[in-house]
């Protein structure tokens, strides 16, 4: 971690933004006993730290159509440093991956695509494995999401 030291009121701070980034200062403030002005600044501390990265909007996929979860392993068509920047390049440009990961194990990347029906999904994989060579592809599609949440686990601090 940065030189920045988390005591319980920022751990609290940063509990309220991961539940909702747009609660006003002086509810902040009044949840872990600050006034205003300190809690402002210990948020502008958290963010300037780069612990706070961002705010954001959480879109609801299902509601969007984006009713198809799909997790691709990809194993690396080569080991070298080329292949595996421009397969990072290449993930990363579409718009139906939402995570990517190099991973170790017996696949080096995990995809995490949404798309809105198998139809999508292929054109999708269809465009991923175009101009890539892969040593080995492999789709598992998700049939019921049980847990999902953006907030960060802070009880380690």
């Amino acid at each position: 971690m940065k030189d920045i030291s988390i005591d319980a009121v920022d751990r609290t701070i940063l509990s309220i933004l991961q539940q909702d980034a747009e609660t006003p200062v002086a509810q902040i403030a009044e949840q872990v006993g600050l006034t205003s002005t300190p809690c402002w600044r210990r948020i502008q501390k958290l963010e300037t730290s780069g612990i706070v990265s961002r705010r954001v909007a959480l879109l609801q996929a299902q509601t969007l159509g984006l009713t198809m979860t799909v997790f691709v392993q990809v194993k690396a068509g080569s080991h070298d440093g080329k292949w595996l920047s421009n397969f990072a390049n290449h993930a990363s440009s579409f718009d139906e991956v939402v995570e990517c990961y190099r991973m170790s194990g017996e696949y080096d990347y995990l995809l995490k695509v949404l798309v809105t029906d198998m139809a999508s999904f292929d054109h999708f994989y269809k465009r991923l494995v175009n101009g890539i060579g892969f040593s080995d592809v492999t789709s598992s599609f998700a049939m019921e999401q049980i847990k999902y949440t953006t907030a960060v686990p802070l009880t380690h601090l």
